[in-house]
């Protein structure tokens, strides 16, 4: 039976140092404690925002620089507590943090609030007083624009005052999934006892070309979920009640608008990617359901069989070393500095890859300001692996970026366009292998890769926002979230995707659970966004070459300066145009046609 080490016992070379976060504990520790402190240093100016343009500029300077070392400080325990969850020091760390943040929005509550009182082109007359305020243009526009929903400034200190109850059901979601979730082991086909774990399943079962192994994983996966089943329902009911009532008080039309408010797009946008895509996708995704059935010689497709590959026998094998060296060698394109910037985040123990008792699943980025990125994934020596290396690393390139070219206040766009850089480097690196292999095999392999890709952004991620758009209007008609409704939504959606492609089972209508996104706001859809820019892009770097790349560096510097759309504008893609949209669906048509031809009898 395969075992998971616990973390002390992961190879050192495997993991991230935090160093250059904290030394030590210790001196994280003397961190948050003036930190706290340090909260005093805006109380000064309560009071006192309308007085001058130079006031007013000190304590925005004053609050940014908190915010960025409390993101410092969060990064360092938020690190910890995803590489061992289980670790009763990390979660206690983290849960520190968690309420030094609500603090220090208390403390900082009074600033937006006595902007927003200050009469009517008063903030323009500052800004136009003071040059050092442009720094500050972009929030103070993004703020005026909240002014219709915004409440009483005591209300306001009091909503932040519960910052760390009002986030309790992200913090319930994480840690009983890293900590609590448990899996029984499982007997293959030969007769292997195989452990299982979140992390074991989505890296390695959930695609395993031994269908006694999948199929006893999701098995396994499937009735560790149902344990939680209530309890994590209850869990995302509080979070989307929360939602709900906080968007009547502030008189949001819907939860939708509310929530839509930070990412700088419409309504009508969010509905048109929800909709379009969903729809004119699945005809290609039935497809190729359809084909990998007929190919893998299967009765019924489960849905635990989607991800299968369609040549299982032909499985790549690649190391670590072997997978950056591709990587960069995909982004030569990009020019020899930005290839520098990833090549330092590989050689520097930056990324930790290792698989333990306790880590967080998945994979991700972080990018504390002033530090460097971190990347969390568990690595397995396959293909798809390297895809997920190289977005985390898109991720990294871009607010490194961004970092390097602006202030803290300016780092991050809104979540629109987050996920565009990261899937340009899946995008650069497909086209890559496919220029570079002349072997069928391999490039059957790259193909369903890159599918992988469009499923993962285009029906996955889609389908969560489509569960978001769903319940949150049944939420606000008074109905009840419940298990039974969370799993009756995803079921529907399943299946009205799939149509009789697919099998859906009891354990497909309670992937909900997998997810962490519906704690993230409306998260999902912005990987779809991030899809058709990044075909777009790359797209436009195979044909263009250097004057396309100079327009994505001068975009990715530019950091949150500009609103999503008019990022990717000025890239040179429109997407208020079908156009993208569309040469996005058609290209996926291709590459499904491309496999029917490679598979016919």
């Amino acid at each position: 039976m395969q075992i998971r080490l616990a973390r002390a016992d992961v190879p050192v070379q495997m993991t991230w140092s935090l160093d250059d976060l904290f030394a030590s504990a210790a001196h994280w520790e003397a961190e948050l404690e003036a930190l706290d402190a340090a909260r005093a240093e805006v109380h000064p100016y309560q009071g006192r925002l309308g007085e001058s343009a130079a006031t007013l500029l000190a304590c925005l300077n004053t609050v940014e620089m908190l915010q960025q070392r409390l993101m410092r400080a969060g990064t360092f325990a938020y690190l910890r507590n995803a590489q061992d969850g289980i670790d009763a020091e990390y979660q206690a760390a983290l849960a520190r943090v968690d309420a030094l943040e609500a603090r220090l929005e208390a403390s900082i509550a009074f600033v937006d609030s006595e902007i927003l009182q200050l009469p009517d082109g008063a903030v323009q007359k500052f800004l136009a007083q003071d040059s050092g305020l442009a720094a500050h243009q972009v929030r103070l526009q993004d703020l005026l624009e909240t002014k219709p929903h915004r409440l009483g400034a005591e209300t306001e200190m009091v909503l932040a005052s519960l910052g760390e109850v009002l986030d309790a059901p992200w913090t319930i979601y994480h840690r009983s999934k890293a900590s609590d979730l448990q899996f029984q082991p499982f007997t293959d086909a030969q007769g292997t006892v195989r452990a299982n774990s979140v992390n074991l399943f989505e890296w390695t079962y959930d695609s395993h070309p031994d269908v006694s192994v999948r199929r006893g994983a999701w098995q396994s996966f499937s009735a560790g979920l149902k344990a939680y089943n209530h309890t994590w329902a209850a869990t995302l009911a509080t979070e989307i009640n929360k939602n709900v009532v906080l968007a009547r008080l502030r008189h949001y039309p819907s939860t939708e608008a509310c929530l839509l408010q930070p990412h700088k797009v419409s309504q009508s946008f969010y509905k048109h990617i929800l909709q379009t895509l969903q729809a004119e996708v699945a005809p290609h995704m039935r497809r190729y359901a359809r084909l990998r059935r007929r190919v893998l010689g299967l009765e019924q497709l489960l849905y635990c069989d989607i991800k299968v590959p369609l040549d299982p026998e032909f499985e790549p094998k690649i190391g670590y070393d072997e997978a950056c060296k591709l990587i960069l060698d995909s982004l030569a394109c990009m020019g020899p500095e930005y290839v520098q910037l990833v090549r330092t985040v590989l050689e520097q123990r930056w990324v930790d890859r290792a698989d333990n008792v306790g880590k967080s699943s998945g994979a991700f980025c972080a990018t504390p300001y002033g530090v460097h990125p971190y990347i969390l994934m568990t690595w397995a020596d396959t293909m798809r692996n390297v895809f997920v290396l190289t977005h985390e690393l898109g991720h990294g390139a871009h607010f490194g970026l961004a970092m390097k070219h602006q202030r803290f206040v300016n780092t991050r766009p809104a979540m629109p366009f987050v996920e565009a850089p990261s899937i340009m480097h899946e995008m650069l690196l497909a086209r890559h292998i496919l220029s570079q292999s002349r072997d069928a095999r391999m490039r059957r392999s790259v193909i369903m890769q890159v599918l992988g890709t469009y499923h993962h952004n285009f029906v996955t991620h889609l389908q969560e926002a489509e569960l978001q758009h769903r319940v949150y209007a049944q939420a606000e008609a008074g109905q009840a979230v419940t298990a039974q409704l969370l799993n009756q939504c995803k079921g529907d959606i399943l299946a009205g995707f799939w149509g009789d492609a697919v099998e859906i089972d009891d354990g497909a209508c309670m992937t909900w659970m997998r997810q962490p996104h519906y704690y993230m706001g409306l998260y999902p859809y912005t990987y779809s966004v991030g899809l058709v820019a990044a075909t777009a892009m790359a797209g436009r770097v195979a044909d263009e070459g250097a004057p396309a790349v100079d327009r994505w560096l001068q975009v990715l510097k530019a950091g949150g300066t500009m609103k999503p759309l008019e990022l990717l504008q000025l890239a040179g893609i429109d997407l208020s145009s079908p156009a993208p949209i569309q040469a996005a669906l058609a290209y996926v048509g291709s590459l499904v046609d491309e496999l029917e031809g490679a598979f016919a009898d």
